[in-house]
């Protein structure tokens, strides 16, 4: 038997874009699925080392040796998807300019309550330059780069809730395998958050719907 607290509706913000970023009888089968997911406790995710490695050349400015490290050392079966994920993350890297004049800046996680669902917003990690800009950074990781309205929904959900995350930081995607950098100006529009709030709603319903038998 689950726990009753795993069955009240939640979702992280990987989780709730996925979701916003599929149609018709897809958007069901991840709700119910995601659901199973939580309540069996499954689950893995297969980029720690990767990030850990990112933001080691980030803080100690070693201008990518960690990422070629980590991909020699990481266990074979996660070796191609790391090569790839480190020739994009090298590209960015250097696009940030002098390593000299970014510091990598740690982040809160926020929860945030779209509609009644509540949903985990984290960034990966901020940075900060010397010119006095910061952002707050979320990587993505998929073959596919993100959708615009993935793009638009994550930027929203960390633009409103950047106080608790990073104080006065932009929120950027990073696309880690194409090595570019994605802002999106109108995330913070009133039209997005009303979107945002019936999607919500359509997770909750669906997540109520999905239960185990």
């Amino acid at each position: 038997m689950s726990h009753p607290s795993r069955s009240l509706p939640y979702a992280t913000l990987l989780a709730f874009t996925r979701y916003v970023d599929r149609t018709g009888p897809a958007k069901a089968n991840f709700v119910g699925s995601l659901r199973k997911q939580r309540e069996t406790g499954g689950g893995f995710n297969p980029h720690g080392q990767f990030i850990k490695a990112l933001k080691a050349d980030l803080q100690f400015r070693t201008g990518g040796s960690n990422l070629t490290d980590v991909v020699k050392s990481v266990n074979p079966r996660w070796h191609r998807l790391y090569s790839t994920l480190a020739e994009g993350a090298q590209r960015w890297l250097e696009s940030l300019g002098d390593p000299a004049t970014v510091w990598l800046m740690p982040t809160r996680e926020a929860i945030g309550m779209i509609g009644s669902l509540p949903v985990k917003i984290t960034a990966h990690f901020g940075l900060r330059f010397d010119d006095g800009r910061a952002e707050a950074v979320r990587l993505h990781f998929d073959e596919e780069p993100p959708s615009p309205e993935a793009v638009t929904a994550t930027l929203h959900l960390m633009a409103t809730h950047s106080d608790q995350i990073l104080p006065g930081a932009e929120p950027v995607m990073v696309d880690v395998r194409r090595g570019v950098t994605l802002c999106d100006g109108n995330a913070a529009s009133p039209e997005v958050a009303r979107w945002l709030s019936g999607e919500a709603a359509g997770f909750s319903a669906m997540w109520s719907s999905s239960a185990a038998a």
